[in-house]
């Protein structure tokens, strides 16, 4: 995302540049509060009430954000939040309430670049044309909330440990396998920072983005 802003920046003035730093950092921040909230709505939702009793069932971004993960996301377009804390034990049928709740966050983060599209599409002429401030905040604002939700929606995706992808993979596992694979989730977040900050992952990510993006805008059209 932060490369997209350097382009945009090329020859803008000083306003522009701060309402592109403006707009990005909101929609980091919106984009991953709603994702965490989801997964606490559906875990909530299922009986499990440990995100509601360490209030993570809220809209202030300083119980959601995680430092590393909106900078990962701000930079390479793929990021964290702070997990939600989630009790199996209260679930009925635990691997697939798991990936419910797993599914919650991207899925919500898909549903907000989907309506954030629409959106965009149809007001990125009137917003141009007319210009000014508010105009040029709004496309920005929206193109941001685009990306950086598919960014998140399908890093988040990957069926790797602790990531919501492997919670989903999870549900069609032996319970023995599962278990097994739950065990290393401690050291997956490492592996995924490394492989995201050598740019290992951005080339192959970049693509099912671009492409779920263009998808997305051939609805609206």
């Amino acid at each position: 995302m932060l490369f997209r802003l350097y382009n945009s920046m090329r020859g803008a003035s000083f306003t522009d540049i701060l309402i592109q730093v403006a707009v990005i950092i909101a929609a980091v921040m919106l984009c991953m509060i709603v994702h965490e909230l989801c997964h606490g709505l559906a875990a909530y939702a299922l009986g499990d009430p440990t995100a509601k009793t360490s209030g993570r069932l809220s809209f202030n971004p300083v119980r959601h954000i995680d430092p590393i993960g909106a900078l990962m996301l701000l930079f390479v377009g793929f990021g964290w939040a702070k997990p939600v804390q989630v009790d199996p034990r209260y679930f009925d049928n635990p691997k697939r309430d798991m990936a419910l709740t797993a599914l919650a966050g991207p899925f919500s983060n898909f549903l907000m670049a989907f309506l954030a599209m629409g959106i965009w599409v149809h007001t990125a002429v009137w917003s141009l044309l007319r210009g000014g401030t508010p105009g040029y905040a709004l496309y920005s604002f929206l193109e941001a909330v685009i990306y950086l939700n598919i960014g998140l929606g399908v890093f988040n995706l990957i069926p790797f440990p602790p990531l919501d992808g492997s919670k989903v993979l999870g549900a069609f596992l032996s319970d023995r396998a599962y278990w097994a694979l739950m065990r290393y989730e401690r050291y997956g977040m490492i592996v995924l920072i490394v492989l995201s900050m050598t740019g290992s992952l951005g080339g192959f990510l970049q693509n099912f983005v671009t492409g779920i993006a263009k998808a997305m805008q051939s609805v609206w059209i």
